[in-house]
């Protein structure tokens, strides 16, 4: 299979996050990244689509704030990385507001996702893979695989959080839909939900958007993907949750992706943008599924029968020694 990557996303370096209450090392790190290109290969690089695909998702006051928020971080007298403290809870206003604090609270939802020197160049690189890919598959390749990092589903159209800054998911998936690839379908397994993705369409009746991820009651981001959330107005319908208990294994995993596969093919989709997670591995530090290297073979191989054209993007998977090999596992169910 055809992979793509760009050097410049290892330019996201955070030196670290608030996890469970305590400052550890930045778990998405871009060793991730190179584990996972020495085991698919090489890549090819990524070409530049330019800001327009990403400015089609993303408002044009977060992306003003993305792209200077380190630089303000500095300015203010800071070291190191940019981030949060304060959250607007009942409501995010739209103010003109000038400390920085201020707007790392106004565009974001949680203390795990700095902006180093750095953000803006990997996260804007990553978009570009995922379009690349897209591209590819486009252009008749069957499946083109997108490794991307930082990853992208926990950002929504005005926020970032989850380690996300810009949705390559959503980005693939509205180019997808531009250039008449529909109807489009995002599927996400990756072991968290997808919020940033679910926000972008829900509202939205022209792209399908199911996930299969770990039940929100128990795990992050808690506030989403519940199976009672289907979509809203225009998108009523639309949207699909299948969250699932800890400790789940290959079997039910199997079972829930072929009720999202009927929902997916019900709707009529002909092209398919998967957002991909190895963080459903047993051994990954953050997650508490039971799905074991071997087992990744089988869920490709699922998803490849859907027989849909497929860009898959890279999302999660934290299991750094062991990430390459869940990768290329999973990209072998594909054919050829």
């Amino acid at each position: 299979m055809i992979s793509f990557f760009d050097e410049r996303q290892l330019s996201h370096t955070p030196l670290r996050e608030l996890h469970n209450g305590t400052w550890t090392p930045y778990a998405e790190c871009a060793d991730r990244a190179r584990n996972i290109r020495a085991a698919v290969g090489t890549p090819a690089p990524a070409r530049d689509f330019g800001m327009a695909p990403i400015e089609a998702i993303h408002d044009a006051d977060y992306l003003a704030f993305l792209k200077g928020a380190h630089a303000a971080w500095r300015a203010a007298g800071r070291e190191d990385d940019a981030i949060g403290y304060t959250w607007p809870v009942v409501r995010r206003r739209k103010l003109s507001l000038d400390r920085i604090d201020a707007r790392l609270g106004q565009y974001s939802f949680d203390a795990s996702t700095p902006i180093a020197e750095g953000t803006w160049d990997g996260a804007y690189w990553s978009a570009q893979t995922a379009l690349t890919a897209l591209d590819a598959v486009l252009g008749g390749a069957r499946t083109a695989f997108a490794l991307c990092r930082p990853p992208g589903h926990h950002a929504g159209a005005d926020y970032l959080g989850g380690y996300c800054y810009l949705n390559n998911a959503a980005i693939a998936a509205q180019h997808a839909h531009a250039a008449g690839a529909g109807p489009v379908a995002i599927l996400d397994v990756d072991y968290h939900h997808g919020n940033g993705t679910q926000d972008i369409f829900e509202a939205r009746g022209d792209i399908f958007f199911a996930s299969i991820h770990a039940d929100p009651v128990t795990d992050y981001p808690f506030y989403w993907g519940h199976a009672d959330e289907t979509g809203i107005g225009d998108g009523a319908g639309t949207t699909l949750n299948i969250p699932l208990p800890r400790g789940t294994r290959i079997d039910a995993y199997l079972a829930a992706l072929d009720s999202a596969h009927a929902q997916i093919s019900a709707w009529g989709t002909r092209f398919l943008v998967l957002s991909f997670g190895a963080d459903t591995f047993s051994g990954d530090p953050i997650s508490h599924f039971a799905i074991e290297t071997e087992d990744f073979s089988a869920i490709g191989a699922r998803i490849a029968a859907m027989g849909l054209p497929t860009a898959i993007i890279m999302e999660g998977g934290y299991a750094v020694g062991d990430l390459g090999g869940n990768v290329a596992r999973f990209l072998s169910g594909f054919p050829d």
